[in-house]
């Protein structure tokens, strides 16, 4: 990790006097309960055990150095990301000066190899990114797809000029990356998709559309997915990736489109009419041609697995946010916290969420080894965004009127929930995808 803390254009130096936005290790909470307290694995107690669930030091998969990472992030998070997501949400879309601030301070493709110019770390220290931003309810910039998705794509497959052209700009956060899949009939579908590119000499011509495109109005670089060979024996083998820079002649932005939820991230439609290209954009190259869906199943699993970490770190932020309100709120001439039936209700959350957490932890993990295959991040993502609504509206009923209001981060964080069951596949995919091993036969 040490490396990882090298790379970052700067590292913020950790808060003297942490609040419970903005919370430090409880090492007295540690001791006391304890008997001691060491930097050491072994010391570590999962967050159920801890006196807050967003406690740093409480994962017994990070070490003290991922614990110094955090640090930095959560206090970049609160101190000036969660304060811009007002202004974010009522433009629709996220500044450039936040996204170039996330990477001059190593926020953006973290585990991105310093090789072709990313940041260098593990998947666990892009987790903390994503967790932290959750942890403020914060979702915006979409960090996740820029770096989680797109950079990875690029350093996994992409030639070396690719790397070479996107991969440091993307991480200094002065070009955003969105990945274009989805399309008016074809969601969770890939194989569906109809956006065609047809070869034509050296280049090839591109016609289409995508939508619900995350990223998709302030893109610099997008990921294009596109039918090269109608004939293929099955769909699955031609298609093709390429990537694209946003200002090619024929690549047309639509409007930026409203939604229910993750108000603050830019979301829209792209139009692709006789948009040319050169064969060299070709995600890895001429060799790797109709060779995009692969590409795509293999990159799926880390995908789901953000969103599942997403899911249940955002649990736990609701968890806390709710068990602040129920401590302060007054009824019948108690708080909420004095009934025994919120009691009993927050009991049965903060063992639902605990359950998830383990689970999410031991993907993670897995992942950070290569070991993670794609049933078990499938299970990941339905459990955890599943889990997620159900946390959501369970906060949002214990605030009471006040959770109906969106004045109020509970609000928006159900508007925001809703969506992480439908995008990166959506749960009843996922389902089957998890069914398929069930049922075959292995013998």
């Amino acid at each position: 990790m040490a490396f990882f803390l090298k790379r970052a254009f700067k590292v913020l130096p950790f808060p003297k006097n942490p609040t419970s936005r903005s919370l430090s290790v409880s090492r007295a909470y540690l001791q006391e309960e304890s008997g001691n307290y060491s930097d050491n694995e072994e010391s570590r107690v999962p967050p159920t055990m801890m006196s807050n669930l967003l406690e740093i030091g409480s994962r017994t998969i990070f070490t003290p150095d991922h614990d110094m990472f955090r640090e930095s992030v959560r206090r970049f998070v609160t101190e000036e990301l969660a304060p811009a997501q007002k202004g974010f949400a009522e433009t629709g879309e996220p500044s450039r000066e936040i996204w170039e601030r996330m990477g001059e301070n190593g926020f953006l493709g973290v585990c991105v190899s310093a090789e072709v110019g990313g940041v260098g770390g593990s998947f666990k220290d892009e987790v903390i990114v994503c967790e932290e931003m959750s942890y403020a309810n914060c979702c915006s910039p979409a960090v996740a797809v820029h770096s989680t998705i797109v950079m990875n794509y690029i350093a996994n497959y992409g030639t070396k000029a690719q790397q070479e052209r996107y991969i440091a700009p993307m991480a200094a956060g002065k070009v955003v990356g969105a990945i274009a899949m989805t399309e008016p009939d074809a969601g969770s579908d890939l194989q569906g998709i109809r956006t065609s590119a047809v070869e034509d000499g050296d280049d090839y011509v591109i016609n289409g559309s995508k939508t619900f495109i995350t990223n998709g109005w302030l893109a610099d670089v997008c990921i294009v997915v596109a039918i090269t060979d109608r004939d293929a024996r099955s769909k699955a083998h031609g298609i093709t990736l390429f990537v694209v820079d946003c200002d090619t002649p024929g690549f047309k932005k639509g409007k930026k489109l409203k939604k229910l939820g993750l108000t603050q991230q830019d979301t829209a439609e792209l139009f692709f009419e006789d948009m040319r290209v050169h064969k060299s954009c070709i995600l890895g190259g001429e060799n790797s041609k109709n060779r995009g869906f692969y590409k795509l199943m293999n990159e799926l699993p880390q995908e789901r697995l953000a969103i599942a970490a997403h899911s249940a770190a955002h649990c736990e932020w609701m968890f806390e946010e709710t068990r602040t309100y129920i401590r302060n709120r007054r009824a019948f001439g108690k708080t909420l916290a004095d009934l025994q039936t919120v009691r009993h209700k927050m009991a049965e959350l903060k063992t639902q969420i605990g359950v998830t957490r383990a689970f999410i932890d031991q993907c993670i993990e897995l992942h950070d080894v290569g070991k993670l295959d794609g049933e078990m991040a499938s299970m990941a993502k339905y459990w955890a965004t599943d889990m997620e609504n159900k946390v959501a509206g369970e906060c949002l009923q214990l605030h009471g009127g006040w959770g109906f209001m969106m004045e109020t981060p509970i609000a928006q964080a159900y508007a925001d929930a809703r969506v992480q069951t439908i995008y990166g596949g959506t749960n009843e995919i996922m389902k089957e995808l998890i069914a398929r091993n069930i049922v075959q036969d292995k013998r």
